[in-house]
C-alpha cells in the first residue's frame, strides 16, 4: 500500500468521522432542547395547578392571569394573592411534582410583601453556592408591594435532564469508543508503514555493505585460481591477505547485525568493575587517530569532570563511546572535527560528543535511537551502516539507568549527550 492510498484513506475515515460527530452533537442538543422544553412545560403546568389550589384553599375567587413567570433555566417565581403556609406549599409541590414525574430535588422561598423578607421553606441537597444564588435571585428581584410570591429552584436540572438522555448518552459513548479505535488503528496503519521503510532501507544497506566484501573476495578468488600466480608468492600473498581481512569484515559485520538485532535491556549481563571514564575516553581518542589523519580531522577532548569513576561494563562503555565517535565522523563530510567533553551534573556525569557534519533532520531526530532506523537518504550508501549503532548507545546508557539525548541543527552539526550515574 503506497502512501498516497493511505493518505486517501486517512482522509475519507476523517471526514467521515467528523460527518458523524456533527450529526450526533446536532441530535444530541436538539434532544437536550427537546428534554428541556418538556421538563419547562411540566413545571409551568405544575405551578400553575399549585396557585389553583392555593386560591380554592383561600377560597379566592379571582382569576390570576400567567402567574409563572420563568426567570432563568432553573428558577420560576409564582404570583399570589396571599401568605401562604410554607408546610402547605411544600406539599402541595412535592404532590403535583409526583403526578408530573418531576422526581428532582428543589428549594422553594416565599416572599411576604408586608414584612418585606423572603421565609425559606425548605431544601433538600443543596450546597451553601446553590442556596446563596437562590437567595440572590429572589433579593434582586423586582416585587410588586401588592402582591405576594414564591419562587422555586431547581439546583440539579441540567444532571436530570441528561439522566433522561441514557439512549443518547450511550450512543455518544459508542462514537467516543470508535473515535479511540479510529485513532489507534491509524497509530498502527502509520507505524507499520514506517517499520516498512525501516525495513527496506535495512536491506538496502545490508545489501550494499555484504556486496562489496563478496565481490572483492570473489575478484580475488579468481585471481589466485590463475596457474601462474603460484610462481608470484608476494602477489599471492597479498590476495590471500585480502580474502582473509574482508572475511573478517563480513563475519564482523554478520556478528554485529546478529548480537544487536536481538539486544534486549531485560536480558543484558553487565560485569561491573571500576571504570576511569577520562581514561577510557582518551584510549577511545587514540584508537580513532589513523582514521582521523586519514581524513584530515581532529578530535578534541575536554574532560573536565572531577568525579570520573564509573562501575560498569568496560566493553560496553566502550562500545558506547566507540559508536558515538564513529558516528561523528562518518556524518561529517570533510574535515571532521570532533569535540568530546565532560561535565558534573549532580550524582552523574555527563559526556557530550559534538561534531560538525551534516546534523539530523527535526523530523528524523525522533527516531534516531529507534532500532535500524537511519536518515532516509533514498539509494544513496555513501554512509555505511545498518541503523543499529544508536539504539545500542541508548540500550546501554538506560540499562544503567542513564540518559542519552541528541541536539542537532540540519547543516549544522550534532551533540550527543549521555548522563550515567556515579552512584549506581
Amino acid at each position: 500500500m503506497n502512501r498516497k492510498t493511505i493518505r486517501t484513506i486517512i482522509f475519507l475515515a476523517v471526514f467521515s468521522l467528523i460527518g458523524i460527530i456533527a450529526t450526533q452533537i446536532f441530535w444530541v442538543k436538539n434532544a437536550y432542547n427537546l428534554q428541556e422544553k418538556q421538563f419547562s412545560d411540566r413545571v409551568h403546568i405544575a405551578l400553575t395547578n399549585v396557585t389553583h389550589k392555593l386560591l380554592n384553599i383561600n377560597k379566592d375567587e379571582s382569576v390570576l392571569v400567567n402567574p409563572v413567570k420563568q426567570v432563568s433555566s432553573n428558577y420560576y417565581t409564582v404570583m399570589i394573592n396571599d401568605t401562604v403556609n410554607p408546610y402547605l406549599l411544600e406539599t402541595l409541590l412535592r404532590n403535583e411534582f409526583l403526578q408530573r414525574s418531576i422526581n428532582i430535588d428543589f428549594e422553594y422561598v416565599i416572599y411576604d410583601c408586608f414584612t418585606d423578607s423572603i421565609v425559606f421553606g425548605d431544601y433538600i441537597s443543596l450546597g451553601e453556592t446553590d442556596k446563596d444564588q437562590l437567595q440572590s435571585k429572589s433579593y434582586n428581584m423586582k416585587w410588586d408591594r401588592d402582591g405576594h410570591y414564591f419562587g422555586i429552584f431547581f439546583p440539579s436540572k441540567e444532571s436530570y435532564i441528561l439522566s433522561k438522555m441514557g439512549i443518547w448518552i450511550f450512543s455518544s459513548s459508542i462514537i467516543l469508543l470508535i473515535m479511540i479505535f479510529f485513532a489507534y488503528t491509524i497509530n498502527v496503519i502509520l507505524k507499520q508503514k514506517r517499520l516498512s521503510e525501516i525495513k527496506n532501507d535495512f536491506i538496502n544497506n545490508i545489501t550494499h555493505e555484504f556486496k562489496t566484501p563478496i565481490s572483492t573476495i570473489s575478484l580475488s578468488a579468481d585471481v589466485l585460481l590463475q596457474s601462474s600466480i603460484i610462481n608470484e608468492p608476494l602477489r599471492l600473498s597479498n590476495y590471500a591477505n585480502i580474502i582473509k581481512e574482508e572475511n573478517n569484515r563480513l563475519k564482523n559485520q554478520v556478528d554485529k547485525v546478529l548480537q544487536l538485532a536481538t539486544l534486549d535491556k531485560d536480558k543484558l549481563k553487565l560485569e561491573n568493575e571500576k571504570i576511569d571514564l577520562h581514561k577510557l575516553i582518551t584510549n577511545s581518542v587514540k584508537s580513532f587517530g589513523l582514521i582521523m589523519k586519514e581524513k584530515g580531522g581532529e578530535i578534541e577532548s575536554n574532560l573536565n569532570a572531577d568525579n570520573f569513576t564509573f562501575f560498569g561494563d568496560k566493553i560496553h562503555i566502550t562500545n558506547t563511546l566507540h559508536n558515538l565517535i564513529d558516528n561523528a565522523i562518518k556524518y561529517s563530510a570533510e574535515n571532521p572535527k570532533v569535540t568530546i567533553e565532560t561535565h558534573d551534573h549532580n550524582n552523574f556525569i555527563e559526556i557530550s560528543v559534538t561534531d560538525n557534519g551534516i546534523g539530523v533532520p527535526k523530523e528524523s531526530q525522533k527516531h534516531i535511537f529507534d532500532k535500524f532506523y537511519r536518515t532516509p537518504t533514498g539509494n544513496v550508501h555513501d554512509i555505511k551502516g545498518f541503523g543499529l549503532g544508536l539504539n545500542y548507545v541508548k540500550t546501554i546508557v538506560e540499562a544503567y539507568l542513564g540518559s542519552v539525548k541528541l541536539i542537532s541543527k540540519e547543516n549544522e552539526g550534532s551533540t550527543f549527550v549521555i548522563k550515567l550515574p556515579l552512584n549506581n
